[in-house]
């Protein structure tokens, strides 16, 4: 049941985007997507939350977005217009023949999920892990941080703000002139369009993660939404299994 199977399906102008399948085949569908500079095995399978969720009898679905892990990450502009991470999650959802099935997402996959809803994707539930009202609204400044790391790549030294992800870009090999594409293909949500989220949505976010503002706020604002808090940061939440307890749960 928690072996891990690859295979690849057709995104937004045929790139391959690699989709990892995890638990009871017969099980209820639980799409999941991971954050920026990480993949599906980072943020996911590693630190096992994808074998809790797994044990609990869902059949996880678990892209890597383009410009990530296994999937293709190419050079040209047009491979990226406004929105792709939606398209290719439409494309996944399509491929899979998903109708009836719960979606989720870390950080950048979490705004993507719900950019996912506002453009006509109905889960049933909805999870929303490492992210606050202003990630969703306030996107730009978030990816201009991003950007001055890609930028500023090799040179940044601890103690500057972009150290971190110039680390972690490192860790995970990322291809940056295709990171640096992705970014600028991410829009703002504005705080009213959130109020058309409308099935329940949990807001689950590390004690000390605010690099997305407050997740609190973020289910305070939506229709039907709940906070749960776990341990750890930005970085760390994801390796704590109380995240993946925290969404069986919820999705229970």
């Amino acid at each position: 049941m928690n072996d891990v199977n690859t295979e690849f399906v057709e995104g937004f102008g045929g790139a391959k985007l690699a989709v990892h399948r995890m638990g009871d085949t017969g099980g209820r569908p639980l799409v999941l997507l991971h954050g920026l500079f990480s993949s599906a095995e980072v943020n996911w399978i590693k630190f096992g939350n994808a074998k809790i969720l797994a044990d609990a009898g869902f059949d996880l679905v678990m892209p890597d977005l383009r410009a990530h892990g296994q999937s293709d990450g190419p050079h040209d502009p047009a491979a990226y217009p406004a929105d792709v991470l939606v398209r290719d999650l439409k494309a996944v959802v399509a491929a899979q023949g998903l109708v009836d099935y719960d979606l989720g997402g870390f950080s950048l996959g979490a705004r993507t999920a719900v950019r996912g809803v506002l453009a006509g994707l109905a889960p049933r539930r909805l999870v929303l892990g490492g992210m606050g009202l202003t990630g969703l609204s306030g996107w730009a400044r978030r990816s201009a941080h991003f950007v001055d790391a890609i930028d500023r790549f090799g040179t940044i030294e601890r103690g500057d703000k972009a150290f971190v992800a110039q680390a972690f870009m490192k860790t995970m090999k990322i291809d940056r002139v295709a990171a640096r594409l992705l970014l600028g293909s991410v829009d703002d949500t504005a705080p009213d369009a959130i109020a058309q989220v409308g099935m329940p949505t949990l807001c689950v976010c590390g004690a000390d993660d605010r690099d997305n503002g407050s997740a609190p706020e973020l289910a305070a604002a939506l229709p039907d939404g709940l906070y749960v808090e776990t341990p750890g940061n930005h970085m760390s939440s994801v390796t704590f299994k109380d995240m993946g307890r925290a969404i069986a749960e919820f999705l229970d």
